[in-house]
Order: structure tokens, then C-alpha cells, then sequence
């Protein structure tokens, strides 16, 4: 099967709900989600908006589709809403969570950010075409595996 058309594993399909519970529950809400338009980004935001209320808009962009972090961040900047989700893959969105953040998180899966890492960040700017690289501030991150109970 193409990559492009790969549905999500078992362990993306366990992770999404987990991480919109995670969500939901610290109250990190986004108003729109960019998604990759690949098939397994695609389903993972479905399994993670049934868990979520109804408030955010879903965006399938297919330049997210294994994008580099210089695409991730170009297609940030041209954004509105004031909370944006990001759905895509790596190394592309973990390159970009290193090199957004004035400094990484302290947390041993940081730097190889695992299938379903999620990084929330703030950022000091006025609009989203005015953030840059290392000007991120990282409010929680989290993996899967913190969530085991």
C-alpha cells in the first residue's frame, strides 16, 4: 500500500484518544487543527475529535504531508485562529518542535518525539506570521506512554 493511503496502527489508534483526553482534561483546546491529508493523520484527528467538543475547525493540507519543519512553519505563519493543533508526521514535526522552542522540555522522549508526542506551546507574538524559529515557549508536552495507568 502507498504511505499516502497507510490507515493508522493499533498504537496510533490507542494514542489518539489518549492524547485528546490528555487535551481535553489540562484544557488545551484548539480553535483549528491543520491536518496532513494523508490517510493515517487524517483518521488519527477523527479518533481524537470524537473525544474533544465540537469547537475546532479541521484543515486537510496536503503540503503537510511529510513536510519538512521550514513547510510546517510556512504554513503556520499564514494561520488566524488563535490556538492551532498540528496533525502531521515526522521527522518533520518533531524537527519543528526543536528548533520552535527557546528550549526543549525536560523529558527524555523529546528528541526523538514518538508517534503521537504532543508539544503545546506559546508563543509572544501579535500573529502567527510573526513567530520564528527558538521563539517558542513550551507550556507541557507529553507521549503515549506517560499516559499508562
Amino acid at each position: 500500500m502507498d504511505d499516502f493511503e497507510r490507515s493508522l496502527n493499533g498504537r496510533g489508534r490507542t494514542a489518539a484518544p489518549a492524547i485528546a483526553h490528555w487535551l481535553v482534561k489540562k484544557g488545551y483546546l484548539p480553535d483549528a487543527v491543520l491536518v496532513s491529508s494523508a490517510r493515517r493523520t487524517v483518521e488519527t484527528w477523527e479518533r481524537m475529535a470524537a473525544i474533544m467538543p465540537e469547537t475546532a475547525t479541521m484543515e486537510s493540507n496536503p503540503a503537510l504531508y511529510l513536510a519538512n519543519a521550514d513547510i510546517i512553519l510556512g504554513t503556520l505563519k499564514s494561520q488566524t485562529s488563535p490556538v492551532i493543533m498540528l496533525v502531521t508526521h515526522n521527522p518533520g514535526i518533531g524537527d519543528f518542535a526543536e528548533r520552535i522552542l527557546a528550549s526543549a522540555p525536560n523529558h527524555s522522549s523529546f528528541r526523538r518525539y514518538p508517534t503521537a508526542a504532543t508539544t503545546v506551546i506559546e508563543f509572544d507574538a501579535p500573529t502567527w506570521n510573526d513567530i520564528a524559529w527558538g521563539t517558542g515557549r513550551v507550556i507541557d508536552f507529553v507521549v503515549p506512554a506517560d499516559l499508562v495507568d
